[in-house]
């Protein structure tokens, strides 16, 4: 059984999904993981039948921590420390930092077809809705410093109370200590030294801690939201599921003060971008738009959904990654043509859709797209009718048409020079001239295959290449450097049976011709020095 139908079939009576999102900065590709997961978990439940509710939280009440760098420092950094919906928005578009940066996440939403409600801390803290929790856990501060201590061996001093306000002189909230509660008031520092990234102004006072003047510490904070919204599904990353890390802080805290059971959780792991931890405040790695501008919806869905969610998932759109990609997707979409049953394999291919179903279409290869692209004076559209192997449908050419785009992107924006497809269709390559012996006679022998070959299509082009190096016994290294230096002017390049299918018979064999007479004119020249 499929992961998320297992979640839905072990749970019982009315759910509440929640997840949330702290908006420091663009929201990378990497946040957009734990998004589908819990759509995925909703939909679950929707599928089994059983009544649910999707919530996604802005924790809009956090501090701004770190300036990204793709922002004007100076403009920003006096607002170091400040709640994120006090700190300017970086476009008059919208009123304040927290919300451009969720607009763009909640767009990213809306491609993927993901439509939880959505919640402000903000609005929660303001409009009172946490007054009673706010006090509660004031008044059990010491149960809450018992459950750090406990679970994560944090100490936290006697005078320590669960709470940080919005220091009356300064405007920020990460510097500030609350060290006393007497009912209705707490005594507060805005101390110098709390943090590492930026200065407290000293002042200190007392002030009511209700109606949004200040925040619980966000392990408290996640209890909290737990209980007001009635949440009984939310997962965590790896960060927040480790033994005594944040998510085993908050179930104790729960336990200890509420005495209530905290929500189902499962950990799930991290995208990684060539093996590094994406950090929208760092702004390391890609932002959820600009991958979702990259990827038709169904497919950057499918990236998160063909492991389970306690595998990494190392995300680079590099040549290879973002091929295999398509290619993976494309396998699962042939199964479901010739077999439309839901089997366990085919699952991440259901659920990677908008909606519940799987509408089926003919697919066309995204690396042979994205070498057709690059061929000069070709006509795109024509090439792929002739292509295909049945008349494309209208769901067919629009599926055409979307990847034609993804490629078109890919190779402006993504593709490195050395991916990049450069025909040299005048002159033969300067490199051409650099053959061995070896590979003068390997092309030799190619032309004379290549003017007897049946089809002039890519698999028996492919099939000719192979062939011909196992005729001759040279390494099939050598010999398709040969070819690519004969075509590309470099070493590497895209499936070679694939590249001379687009090019006329006539041209290639006239091509490999002339590589073969420049380089034995070549070799005459040094026999005669």
């Amino acid at each position: 059984m499929f992961w998320a139908d297992k979640i839905a079939a072990d749970a019982e009576g009315y759910q509440v999904v929640n997840d949330s999102k702290t908006p420091s900065g663009r929201v990378h590709v990497g946040s957009l993981r734990g998004v589908v997961i819990h759509d995925v978990i909703y939909r679950a439940l929707k599928h089994a039948g059983k009544p649910v509710k999707f919530l996604y939280g802005v924790d809009d009440y956090d501090a701004l921590d770190n300036v990204p760098k793709y922002l004007d420092q100076e403009k920003f950094s006096p607002y170091l420390g400040f709640p994120l919906c006090n700190v300017p928005s970086p476009e008059d578009s919208t009123s304040d930092y927290a919300k451009y940066f969720m607009g763009e996440f909640l767009e990213v939403f809306e491609y993927l077809g993901i439509r939880p409600e959505i919640y402000y801390l903000r609005d929660l803290y303001r409009s009172g809705k946490l007054n009673s929790y706010i006090d509660t856990f004031l008044k059990n501060a010491h149960l809450v410093r018992e459950a750090y201590k406990e679970v994560s061996k944090a100490d936290r001093p006697s005078n320590w109370y669960p709470f940080q306000v919005v220091c009356e002189n300064c405007g920020k909230i990460a510097t500030t200590v609350t060290t006393d509660y007497n009912g209705s008031e707490v005594f507060y520092t805005c101390n110098p030294n709390a943090t590492d990234y930026v200065k407290g102004c000293g002042h200190s006072g007392w002030v009511s801690p209700f109606n949004g003047n200040g925040k619980l510490p966000w392990k408290v904070e996640w209890v909290a939201k737990w209980d007001i919204l009635g949440v009984t599904i939310e997962m965590a990353g790896k960060d927040h599921s480790q033994k005594g890390g944040s998510r085993d802080v908050a179930n104790a805290i729960s336990r200890k003060v509420l005495q209530k059971q905290p929500p189902f959780h499962s950990p799930y792991e991290f995208i990684l971008v060539n093996g590094t931890k994406m950090s929208s405040s760092k702004g390391v790695g890609s932002s959820a738009k600009e991958i979702a501008a990259l990827l038709p919806p169904e497919l950057l869905r499918f990236l998160m959904l063909r492991t389970q969610p306690r595998t990494v998932i190392n995300f680079a759109p590099n040549y290879e990654t973002i091929t295999r990609l398509f290619r993976d997707y494309d396998t699962l979409i042939n199964k479901y043509s010739q077999s439309p049953e839901l089997t366990e394999e085919l699952m991440p291919l259901f659920y990677a859709q908008l909606e519940d179903e799987v509408k089926a279409f003919q697919p066309f290869d995204f690396s042979t797209l994205i070498s057709l692209l690059q061929v000069p004076r070709l006509n795109i559209q024509e090439e792929i009718v002739q292509r295909s192997q049945q008349p494309l449908t209208e769901h067919d050419q629009q599926i055409v048409n979307q990847r034609i785009a993804s490629a078109q992107l890919w190779l402006q924006d993504y593709a490195d020079e050395e991916e990049k497809l450069v025909l040299y269709l005048e002159q033969v390559p300067e490199k051409a001239y650099q053959l061995t012996q070896e590979q003068v006679g390997y092309l030799q022998k190619l032309i004379e295959n290549l003017q007897n070959i049946s089809h002039w299509e890519a698999e028996e082009l492919q099939t000719l290449i192979f062939s011909t190096t196992k005729e001759l016994q040279i390494q099939q290294a050598n010999a398709f450097k040969a070819l690519y230096l004969s075509f590309l002017n470099k070493e590497r390049g895209p499936k070679a049976g694939g590249l001379l299918s687009y090019l006329e018979q006539s041209f290639v064999i006239s091509r490999l011709q002339d590589v073969v007479a420049l380089n034995a004119d070549k070799e005459k020249v040094q026999v005669s020095i």
